[in-house]
């Protein structure tokens, strides 16, 4: 039950308001930051939170059982606190978000609307959105491993144990054309085969990471397509370093990193197609391997 101060609660009733949206945000690294709509600072609980241009609460979704509460939050990319290029890196995910109703009036006089973590960010050259959710969502993490016919390690990694650091899957590479801000035209990539990076990643000064969705070769250039745009360190010039990407079958993982015997799926699990096939005169049932 949401406990609501009886001024509130007669304010809201009478439909004249003195109220503003106040958000308090806890970063991974302890960074606290406070933001409000209202169009001057509010107090909170030694906290002082800033008006943020532009920004903007969405609708706020709970349920009385463990489905995962929801909400959202939008704006400007004009705060000095919430720039592009911290929102590319990452550094907002994973926050802990306290969203409060506060009567800028008397501010002591809140109620709490929601708890949970920035998911999802959606952003463009001026404006992002941010999924809120709540602080149910861990328990809607699957626990242990999932059947399937693709590799669930990622590429490099402890249970992957592909050394990636070598030229054959890293290069280094600089931007000579910027084509949309989700793709660019780059040198330093000439040895290596069409769709060699696809669904690898770049590595940008300061450590940001873009996901490739496509690599094209064009002449003595080839073209990286990226996943989300970069904003400011998408630039005429810029060095980066990228990796190749892996498709998760088992077939790239014999052919193009010849690691198959650390292949983390099951690349010869019936399908639902053999599950429910009926018998065949011109297909061998003797009991032998499937896969011989």
């Amino acid at each position: 039950m949401r406990a609501i101060p009886p001024e509130m609660l007669a304010a809201l009733e009478s439909g004249v308001t003195t109220h503003a949206h106040v958000w308090k945000v806890v970063r991974r690294d302890g960074e606290v930051f406070g933001f409000t709509d209202h169009d001057r600072s509010l107090p909170l609980d030694g906290l002082t939170a800033q008006p943020a241009q532009a920004l903007r609460a969405g609708a706020i979704e709970k349920s009385l059982d463990l489905a995962v509460d929801t909400a959202s939050i939008g704006g400007v990319l004009a705060a000095d606190a919430i720039t592009e290029s911290d929102l590319a890196g990452g550094v907002w995910d994973g926050a802990r978000v306290d969203v409060y109703r506060v009567d800028w009036s008397q501010p002591t006089r809140r109620a709490h609307l929601f708890s949970g973590r920035i998911g999802e960010v959606q952003r463009g050259s001026t404006a992002f959105e941010a999924e809120l959710r709540g602080i149910q969502a861990p328990l809607n993490v699957p626990v242990g491993r999932v059947f399937s016919r693709f590799c669930d390690a990622e590429l490099g990694d402890a249970r992957c144990g592909k050394v990636v650091e070598d030229s054959l899957f890293r290069a280094e590479g600089v931007i000579t054309a910027l084509i949309e801000n989700t793709s660019f035209r780059a040198s330093g990539l000439s040895a290596y085969e069409q769709g060699w990076f696809a669904r690898g990643h770049v590595v940008w000064a300061g450590g940001i990471i873009s996901e490739v969705t496509a690599h094209r070769v064009e002449g003595a250039e080839s073209v990286i397509e990226l996943l989300s745009p970069l904003g400011a360190a998408l630039s005429l010039g810029a060095g980066f370093v990228i990796y190749a990407g892996c498709d998760k079958r088992v077939e790239t993982c014999r052919s193009k990193f010849n690691n198959c015997a650390n292949f983390r799926g099951f690349p010869h699990m019936p399908g639902n197609d053999a599950v429910q096939a009926r018998p065949d005169a011109s297909t061998r049932m003797d009991g032998s391997s499937r896969f011989a």
